[in-house]
């Protein structure tokens, strides 16, 4: 072969293997290697009303405190604000289906938020979060 030759054919894997690398995705994880999520729906029972910045700060130290930042992110906790219901003081909280105990552990340390003194109160836990909702968020209405 020639150089040009050489060349040309060099140019044109090149160009090919950069084709390849912007046309390909990343595979998606197989669903037996995706982490399992649980939603734990919780009530903020206190004498006022909480905002959320004040429930998310409050929970977020009581469960940094007894699981520590490992723990917290081993567990993989995420306090939902659009979950959030100022009216009826409750929400839902993402977590490792691993953690659930831990979790539900960590929730005990929360004796004030914002000064005030409120317990959090373990509603339920799903695997869905439509199922969550409508178990333990909505209100039953006519019964």
């Amino acid at each position: 072969m020639l150089w040009r030759e050489k060349k040309n054919v060099i140019k044109r894997k090149l160009l090919s293997s950069q084709y390849l690398m912007k046309k390909s995705k990343f595979k998606p994880v197989i669903p037996s290697l995706r982490e399992k999520k649980r939603y734990l729906v919780f009530e903020v029972v206190s004498k006022g009303k909480v905002s959320f910045k004040q429930m998310y700060d409050s929970l977020n130290n009581a469960l940094l405190g007894f699981l520590g930042q490992f723990g917290m992110a081993k567990a993989g906790v995420m306090i939902m604000e659009d979950k959030w219901d100022v009216n009826e003081q409750k929400g839902i909280i993402k977590l490792d289906n691993k953690s659930v105990d831990s979790v539900k552990s960590g929730l005990m340390f929360v004796n004030k938020i914002d000064g005030k003194d409120a317990i959090v109160k373990t509603l339920g836990l799903s695997g869905m979060i439509n199922k969550a909702e409508s178990k333990f968020l909505i209100k039953n209405k006519g019964v």
